[in-house]
This record gives structure tokens, sequence and C-alpha cells, in this order.
């Protein structure tokens, strides 16, 4: 058994490893049928080794998501830099889509498996963070776009363009991370079906005379 961690880097680095392992057997397994003690196996560590850092399962849980959440967040911030708020739109789209194929772990736990509701208020993320929360971040944008009068004059509900965006890029991700292997489908290039998808989406939803900056 590997020795207690003595520093605070140290414990640090055994809880990386805890989220880390709790993240693999959840996706594998699913989050009701692992045990505590089996996340300590995984890593070497007895299960009181665990319950120093954590008070359950529910609180590792919330560790993996808290984690994953702010690491979403955190590789779209230099999007939002972008001034054009059309463009900004669609590049984060694609930055979505690029943290969701270059994670695929981390995306199913947090928006394809079965777990308890994340709850805004057990979490150590701060709701409504530009910096923390990529829900606010995709909201930021839409409002901006709506602002611009960008979008088609009928198109009044932000929340409801915000989340239909968010489904659309998360249809071609989730069917992409979980059927991509299956030889049944003749599947196209993924980054052909998320472009084609972003620009009949934003034809949609985009005024006639704004659709010409869409690549």
């Amino acid at each position: 058994m590997p020795p207690k961690p003595k520093t605070e880097a140290e414990r640090q680095q055994l809880r990386t490893l805890i989220i880390d392992a709790a993240r693999e057997l959840f996706v594998s397994r699913g989050v009701e049928a692992v045990t505590m003690r089996e996340i300590a196996k995984r890593i070497g560590y007895s299960a009181t080794s665990i319950y120093l850092h954590f008070a359950d399962k529910e609180a590792v849980l919330r560790a993996v998501c808290d984690t994953d959440f702010l690491a979403l967040a955190t590789s779209l911030k230099n999007i939002m830099q972008i001034a054009d708020p059309v463009k900004r739109m669609q590049a984060l789209g694609q930055g979505y889509a690029a943290f969701a194929l270059t994670h695929p772990n981390h995306y199913r736990l947090m928006f394809m498996a079965a777990h308890v509701p994340h709850d805004p208020a057990e979490s150590s993320l701060q709701q409504n963070s530009a910096e923390q929360d990529a829900y606010y971040q995709l909201k930021m944008v839409v409002q901006d776009v709506y602002d611009a009068g960008h979008f088609r004059a009928d198109l009044q509900d932000v929340d409801l363009i915000a989340q239909t965006i968010w489904a659309g890029v998360h249809g071609v991700c989730s069917l992409q991370i979980s059927m991509a292997c299956d030889k049944w489908v003749n599947w196209s290039e993924i980054s052909a079906r998320l472009q084609l998808m972003q620009q009949v989406m934003m034809r949609g939803l985009l005024r006639q005379d704004d659709t010409k900056v869409i690549t």
C-alpha cells in the first residue's frame, strides 16, 4: 500500500487519483454499482484513505463533476473574447464539441450517464459565473447575439435558444462517443457532421442577412 500523504501537494495528488479512478469506474460500471472500496482498490489505497478526503460516494461524484465542469468552462474561456457575437457563438459550439470528443469519459459522466441531478447548492463551483459555468457562458453569448438583433424576429426566448443550440451539439457528440464504432452506420467524418449541424442550426436561428458569416 502506498505511504500516507504528508504534504498538501501529496494530498492533492491523492485527491486527483481518487477522482480519476472514480470517473473511470462510474462510466464503465454505473454510479450505483461502484463502492468506495472499489475506488480505493483501483488506486492501491485502503477505503479509510478515501474517507479522509470524501464523506461518501456522492461526495466523490460531486467532486468528479465539479472538476470536469470547471475543465469544460476553462477550455472555453478564450473563445469568450471573440468580438463578433455570431462568430463567438459558433466557436463556442466548436470548443464544446472539442472538449467532449477529447475527453469522452468526462463527457459521458457529465451528460450521458444516469446520476444524482447536479445541485448548485452542493457544488464547489459558482453558478452563473463566466469563469466556472459553461452553460452561463453559452447564455451570455446567446444574449449578446439577441441584443445585437441577429436572431429571427420570432425568436424571443434566450433560454430556449441556448438550450436548443446545446442539444444540437450534444446530439452529434453523444452519437460519436457512444456509437462511432458501430459498423451498421456508414458514419461521415465527425468534423463534417459537426459543421453541417451548426450550419443548419445557425441558418434556422439567424436573420437571413446574418447567415453570411457562418463557416
